[in-house]
């Protein structure tokens, strides 16, 4: 039995008569008639009695049309759903992100998002770049968002989105917040607030206190959330190193300050990552659409 065959018969039953039938088909009567007969074979009944008028269903023509209208609404679903997932509106998401991006960026991004496609779900991982690039690589994600020396790998594809400043900052009444120059020595004796000790910018900072001969820096606390972090730096002497959008767009009434190193900012290039050569759901290229547009508008604002 061809879906097809089983399609000329409804729209037959809806016309009452070959001809009309065959013109909204766009086929010929005979090609119409041919179908039809085909389909009568298959169900070894005859489902349509001709009339002076055109054709009418016979009890077993009734029959079949009973099931066929609901397997109709059936396929026309079927389509629909097929559809939303080739343009990226249904399906499921597998995401990684470092932190920094998932406080300021994937928030408006993933909002943009789930107005453009309200049936995709979405799973999202924060973690340190070291730890989302051999998820992506081992297929536990379909897109990270992280530095993107560390996508080098040659089955992975980076794309840019920015360039991200990270700067030392320390509560409005820090001690080195009052002066208009320090230096890395400065920072010696000083306590710190890291992500994590394995960050890629953690290990940048401890490569520039051994370039100027100086013990690596000591770290007092260490939390992946940047909330809490910004809240502890501030009721504290603790200093931090975070990307200055992050501290931007921290807590408002915190009072966080910046402070001006010579040697710092940092910049790390910040993109999306893929693997190369494998599948890439429509929904996962959608998302890097959005992605880019709301990551423009980021820097636009700054």
């Amino acid at each position: 039995m061809e879906l097809r065959d089983i399609e000329y018969f409804a729209v037959v039953a809806e016309h009452g008569h070959l001809g009309r039938a065959a013109e909204a088909l766009g086929l010929s009567t005979p090609a119409l008639s041919k179908s039809l007969r085909r389909l009568e074979k298959m169900m070894q009944a005859k489902l349509v009695s001709r009339t002076p008028k055109g054709v009418e269903l016979t009890a077993e023509g009734n029959a079949l049309l009973a099931h066929v209208r609901p397997l109709r609404l059936s396929l026309q679903d079927l389509s629909r759903k097929v559809a939303d997932v080739s343009h990226g509106r249904s399906g499921h998401l597998r995401l990684g992100s470092i932190q920094s991006p998932a406080d300021y960026l994937l928030p408006a991004a993933y909002n943009a998002f789930l107005n453009d496609a309200p049936n995709v779900t979405v799973t999202i991982v924060v973690a340190n770049g070291p730890t989302l690039v051999p998820a992506l690589l081992n297929g536990e994600l379909d897109l990270i968002i992280v530095n993107v020396t560390l996508a080098t790998h040659e089955s992975i594809v980076a794309e840019p989105l920015f360039n991200e400043e990270l700067v030392v900052y320390g509560s409005a009444n820090h001690r080195l917040a009052k002066r208009e120059r320090v230096e890395i020595a400065d920072l010696a004796q000083e306590r710190w607030a890291f992500s994590s000790l394995d960050a890629v910018p953690v290990r940048w900072l401890y490569h520039v206190f051994e370039n100027n001969g100086l013990a690596p820096p000591r770290a007092a606390l260490v939390t992946l959330p940047i909330p809490f972090r910004l809240r502890a730096i501030a009721n504290s002497d603790l200093l931090g190193f975070s990307p200055r959008r992050s501290l931007r767009k921290g807590v408002p009434s915190l009072r966080l300050k910046e402070i001006p190193v010579k040697g710092l900012p940092w910049t790390r290039p910040v993109g999306i990552a893929y693997r190369k050569n494998a599948y890439l759901p429509p929904a996962a290229r959608r998302f890097i659409e959005i992605l880019k547009a709301t990551a423009k508008n980021i820097d636009e604002e700054s």
